[in-house]
């Protein structure tokens, strides 16, 4: 049997308000021959019934994730599955807009030393309803080899490229890197970013693409400081490690950025929480 060319993965737990839209979201792509992997860790609520009603598209592999090892196990497991020559990670309560797929295989296609291209994406709250259009991407003007993509995602003291959904990469990049870094588990999807970038170019895409759904515990006046506490910490454990591709320079004027937006983040909860309320 040949391997589709993307794998779309999803890692779903206690999704099931939403499964059904994110699966239908990737079935729906045109254009691309798509796997769908979706992997249940132990919901206590309707997730596997939901999943199982697209059990019948050839397209579609469903398992299950032993309990234990929340979140990191479900990514790496649904990952490992994965058979495409690219992969997306999509959580089980976003999903894609129609015709990006198709976009960001064809810039993987045309640039064969790119390991990862990202697009702007949707902000969207609980009932679906957008926050904010054609988001993200921020300061990312164009193609940026993977040492100016590392450094400028740590310079930025955020994560540039987005959430899982709007980022497609080459499957043996992934795994080569080890899968999802969770050493420091609030900026899971940027650390992996950066390992995979080690070994190759970024490619932006300057359309929206996804959809990211927030909650009000993204949202949390408390989890700002361990936000914050967790940039800094990945930014020191990097330089550590990559000296040569992050500098003390970069890590400070990195650190205080984040320290920036993490006084504003308190501010955009209080008004985020209104209108999700």
């Amino acid at each position: 049997m040949t391997a589709p060319k993307v794998s779309v993965v999803v890692p779903a737990y206690n999704n099931e308000p939403f499964i059904r839209q994110t699966m239908r979201s990737v079935l729906d792509q045109a254009d691309v021959d798509l796997e769908l992997v979706v992997a249940d860790h132990t919901s206590s609520d309707g997730t596997w019934d939901a999943m199982a009603e697209f059990a019948d598209d050839p397209r579609v592999r469903l398992h299950t994730t032993p309990a234990g090892g929340g979140a990191e196990s479900n990514f790496n497991r649904v990952s490992a599955e994965a058979t495409g020559e690219y992969v997306k990670l999509l959580p089980g309560d976003d999903y894609l807009l129609p015709g990006m797929l198709a976009r960001q295989v064809a810039i993987l296609d045309s640039n064969p030393g790119a390991m990862l291209t990202a697009c702007k994406r949707v902000l969207v709250d609980a009932r679906g309803a957008d926050l904010l259009r054609d988001y993200g991407l921020k300061g990312v003007r164009g193609p940026l080899s993977g040492p100016d993509a590392i450094r400028s995602t740590v310079r930025a003291g955020s994560n540039i490229f987005g959430e899982p959904g709007s980022v497609l990469m080459r499957r043996s990049a992934l795994e080569a890197a080890g899968y999802w870094d969770f050493s420091h588990p609030y900026l899971v999807d940027e650390a992996t970013y950066v390992n995979v970038l080690m070994t190759g170019s970024f490619v932006p895409e300057f359309r929206s693409g996804a959809a990211f759904r927030l909650n009000n515990g993204q949202w949390s006046v408390a989890l700002t400081g361990y936000q914050y506490e967790q940039v800094s910490g990945f930014h020191r454990a990097l330089h550590a490690r990559r000296p040569d591709l992050v500098s003390e320079a970069d890590v400070r004027v990195g650190n205080r950025r984040a320290w920036l937006m993490a006084q504003r983040r308190r501010v955009s909860y209080r008004i985020l929480k209104k209108r999700m309320s």
